[in-house]
Protein backbone atom coordinates (compact mmCIF):
# COMPACT_ATOMS: atom_id res chain seq x y z
CA UNK A 1 0.00 0.00 0.00
CA UNK A 2 1.35 3.52 -0.61
CA UNK A 3 1.98 5.56 2.31
CA UNK A 4 -0.80 8.37 2.89
CA UNK A 5 -0.59 8.44 6.73
CA UNK A 6 0.12 12.06 6.01
CA UNK A 7 -2.49 13.11 4.18
CA UNK A 8 -4.53 15.43 6.39
CA UNK A 9 -1.76 17.96 5.24
CA UNK A 10 -2.39 18.32 1.88
CA UNK A 11 -6.16 19.54 2.56
CA UNK A 12 -5.94 23.24 2.81
CA UNK A 13 -7.12 24.13 6.64
CA UNK A 14 -7.09 20.84 7.87
CA UNK A 15 -5.95 20.54 11.64
CA UNK A 16 -5.88 17.19 14.10
CA UNK A 17 -6.32 17.31 18.08
CA UNK A 18 -6.42 15.04 20.75
CA UNK A 19 -8.21 13.63 23.44
CA UNK A 20 -7.19 12.45 26.48
CA UNK A 21 -10.22 10.12 27.24
CA UNK A 22 -9.76 6.72 27.58
CA UNK A 23 -10.93 4.30 25.32
CA UNK A 24 -12.48 0.71 25.60
CA UNK A 25 -13.47 -2.72 24.09
CA UNK A 26 -17.04 -4.45 24.71
CA UNK A 27 -17.12 -8.49 23.93
CA UNK A 28 -20.32 -8.93 22.89
CA UNK A 29 -22.13 -12.20 21.80
CA UNK A 30 -25.27 -13.37 19.54
CA UNK A 31 -25.75 -16.81 19.84
CA UNK A 32 -22.02 -18.28 18.51
CA UNK A 33 -21.44 -15.02 17.27
CA UNK A 34 -19.32 -13.20 19.19
CA UNK A 35 -18.09 -9.19 18.10
CA UNK A 36 -15.86 -6.50 19.70
CA UNK A 37 -17.18 -2.96 19.74
CA UNK A 38 -14.60 -0.26 20.34
CA UNK A 39 -15.54 3.15 22.31
CA UNK A 40 -13.94 6.16 22.60
CA UNK A 41 -13.66 10.17 22.95
CA UNK A 42 -12.19 11.75 20.02
CA UNK A 43 -12.82 15.18 21.70
CA UNK A 44 -13.89 16.59 25.13
CA UNK A 45 -15.50 19.95 25.72
CA UNK A 46 -14.57 22.40 27.78
CA UNK A 47 -11.28 21.60 28.89
CA UNK A 48 -7.88 23.96 27.97
CA UNK A 49 -5.21 21.85 26.26
CA UNK A 50 -1.35 23.49 25.71
CA UNK A 51 -1.13 23.21 21.35
CA UNK A 52 2.26 25.02 21.77
CA UNK A 53 3.77 27.60 24.51
CA UNK A 54 2.06 30.74 22.46
CA UNK A 55 -1.69 29.35 22.37
CA UNK A 56 -3.89 27.28 24.94
CA UNK A 57 -7.28 25.90 23.40
CA UNK A 58 -10.63 24.98 23.95
CA UNK A 59 -13.55 22.97 22.27
CA UNK A 60 -16.26 24.67 23.26
CA UNK A 61 -19.80 22.80 23.64
CA UNK A 62 -21.62 22.37 19.94
CA UNK A 63 -18.42 22.75 17.86
CA UNK A 64 -19.70 19.55 16.42
CA UNK A 65 -23.37 20.53 16.20
CA UNK A 66 -23.16 21.09 12.25
CA UNK A 67 -21.05 17.83 10.99
CA UNK A 68 -22.67 15.16 12.51
CA UNK A 69 -24.35 14.01 9.29
CA UNK A 70 -20.83 14.05 7.85
CA UNK A 71 -19.25 11.16 6.24
CA UNK A 72 -16.61 10.45 8.42
CA UNK A 73 -13.95 7.81 8.83
CA UNK A 74 -12.14 6.23 11.70
CA UNK A 75 -8.83 5.56 10.51
CA UNK A 76 -5.86 4.21 13.20
CA UNK A 77 -3.02 6.86 13.57
CA UNK A 78 -4.74 8.74 10.84
CA UNK A 79 -3.56 6.57 8.21
CA UNK A 80 -6.24 6.10 5.64
CA UNK A 81 -4.55 2.57 4.55
CA UNK A 82 -5.62 1.41 8.20
CA UNK A 83 -9.23 2.15 7.66
CA UNK A 84 -11.55 0.74 10.92
CA UNK A 85 -15.23 2.08 10.25
CA UNK A 86 -16.73 4.72 8.12
CA UNK A 87 -20.40 6.76 9.09
CA UNK A 88 -21.58 7.05 5.25
CA UNK A 89 -21.87 4.76 2.15
CA UNK A 90 -24.41 2.25 1.98
CA UNK A 91 -23.94 0.29 5.13
CA UNK A 92 -22.48 2.76 7.86
CA UNK A 93 -20.25 0.75 10.33
CA UNK A 94 -19.24 3.75 12.33
CA UNK A 95 -21.29 5.69 15.09
CA UNK A 96 -20.36 8.87 16.42
CA UNK A 97 -22.41 12.14 18.54
CA UNK A 98 -21.90 14.33 21.01
CA UNK A 99 -22.81 13.78 24.38
CA UNK A 100 -22.17 16.53 27.81
CA UNK A 101 -18.33 15.02 27.59
CA UNK A 102 -18.01 16.04 23.99
CA UNK A 103 -17.51 13.91 20.67
CA UNK A 104 -17.54 9.81 20.89
CA UNK A 105 -17.14 7.50 18.86
CA UNK A 106 -18.11 3.64 18.15
CA UNK A 107 -17.26 1.23 15.89
CA UNK A 108 -17.59 -2.99 15.65
CA UNK A 109 -13.87 -4.19 14.88
CA UNK A 110 -13.88 -5.59 11.73
CA UNK A 111 -12.00 -8.85 10.60
CA UNK A 112 -8.77 -7.29 9.33
CA UNK A 113 -5.46 -8.08 11.08
CA UNK A 114 -4.48 -4.77 12.10
CA UNK A 115 -8.14 -4.06 13.62
CA UNK A 116 -6.94 -7.15 15.91
CA UNK A 117 -3.93 -5.80 16.48
CA UNK A 118 -5.48 -2.85 17.53
CA UNK A 119 -8.22 -4.38 19.73
CA UNK A 120 -5.76 -6.29 21.68
CA UNK A 121 -3.35 -2.85 21.67
CA UNK A 122 -6.39 -0.67 23.35
CA UNK A 123 -7.01 -3.88 25.78
CA UNK A 124 -3.02 -3.72 26.91
CA UNK A 125 -3.49 -0.16 27.54
CA UNK A 126 -1.01 0.38 25.01
CA UNK A 127 -3.27 2.38 22.71
CA UNK A 128 -5.43 4.50 24.90
CA UNK A 129 -6.10 8.23 23.31
CA UNK A 130 -7.46 9.33 20.09
CA UNK A 131 -7.60 11.81 17.64
CA UNK A 132 -9.68 13.56 14.89
CA UNK A 133 -9.00 15.85 11.83
CA UNK A 134 -11.22 19.06 11.03
CA UNK A 135 -11.36 22.53 9.37
CA UNK A 136 -12.39 24.89 11.75
CA UNK A 137 -15.37 26.93 10.93
CA UNK A 138 -15.41 29.47 13.59
CA UNK A 139 -12.91 30.41 16.47
CA UNK A 140 -12.30 33.04 19.28
CA UNK A 141 -9.07 34.03 20.21
CA UNK A 142 -9.41 35.46 24.43
CA UNK A 143 -6.05 37.13 25.37
CA UNK A 144 -5.09 36.66 28.84
CA UNK A 145 -2.53 38.62 31.45
CA UNK A 146 0.45 36.64 32.11
CA UNK A 147 -0.79 33.33 30.22
CA UNK A 148 -1.04 31.91 26.43
CA UNK A 149 -3.52 33.36 24.35
CA UNK A 150 -6.71 30.80 24.34
CA UNK A 151 -8.14 29.72 20.81
CA UNK A 152 -11.66 28.71 21.01
CA UNK A 153 -12.94 26.31 18.62
CA UNK A 154 -16.64 27.57 18.36
CA UNK A 155 -17.66 26.05 15.63
CA UNK A 156 -16.24 23.04 13.43
CA UNK A 157 -16.86 23.17 9.47
CA UNK A 158 -15.64 19.81 8.50
CA UNK A 159 -14.78 17.19 10.58
CA UNK A 160 -12.89 14.30 8.18
CA UNK A 161 -11.74 11.42 10.63
CA UNK A 162 -11.65 9.89 14.22
CA UNK A 163 -8.97 7.94 15.03
CA UNK A 164 -7.47 6.06 17.52
CA UNK A 165 -3.79 6.90 17.67
CA UNK A 166 -0.34 5.31 19.57
CA UNK A 167 1.37 9.14 19.66
CA UNK A 168 -0.89 11.68 19.65
CA UNK A 169 0.45 15.62 19.13
CA UNK A 170 -0.20 18.28 18.42
CA UNK A 171 1.65 18.93 15.08
CA UNK A 172 -0.68 20.86 13.00
CA UNK A 173 -0.70 24.27 14.20
CA UNK A 174 0.03 26.49 10.92
CA UNK A 175 -3.77 27.18 10.49
CA UNK A 176 -4.12 28.55 13.99
CA UNK A 177 -0.42 30.41 13.75
CA UNK A 178 -1.86 32.51 10.99
CA UNK A 179 -5.21 33.06 12.63
CA UNK A 180 -3.17 33.90 15.67
CA UNK A 181 -0.90 36.11 13.85
CA UNK A 182 -4.03 37.98 12.33
CA UNK A 183 -5.75 38.51 15.55
CA UNK A 184 -2.22 40.33 17.02
CA UNK A 185 -1.89 42.49 14.24
CA UNK A 186 -5.20 43.44 13.34
CA UNK A 187 -5.32 44.57 17.21
CA UNK A 188 -2.30 46.59 17.10
CA UNK A 189 -2.41 48.44 13.77
CA UNK A 190 -6.32 49.70 14.16
CA UNK A 191 -6.63 49.09 18.27
CA UNK A 192 -9.72 47.39 17.92
CA UNK A 193 -11.44 45.56 20.01
CA UNK A 194 -11.44 41.70 20.62
CA UNK A 195 -14.89 41.19 19.34
CA UNK A 196 -13.80 43.13 16.07
CA UNK A 197 -10.39 41.16 16.06
CA UNK A 198 -12.67 38.14 16.44
CA UNK A 199 -15.05 38.84 13.57
CA UNK A 200 -12.03 39.52 11.16
CA UNK A 201 -10.71 36.18 11.51
CA UNK A 202 -13.59 34.04 11.19
CA UNK A 203 -13.86 35.76 8.13
CA UNK A 204 -10.33 34.46 6.77
CA UNK A 205 -11.37 31.19 7.99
Amino acid sequence: MENNKDYIKGIEGAERRYAVAGMKVEKRAEGDVESFVVEGYAAVFNEVAEIVPWMHEEILTGAFDDVLNDDVRCLFNHDPNYILARSGGATPTLSFGVDAKGLWYRYESPDRQYAHDLMDAINEGDVSQSSFAFIAKETNWVEREGEADLRQIVKVGKLYDVSPVTYPAYSDTTVAKRSHNVFIEERKEKGISLTEATLIINQNL
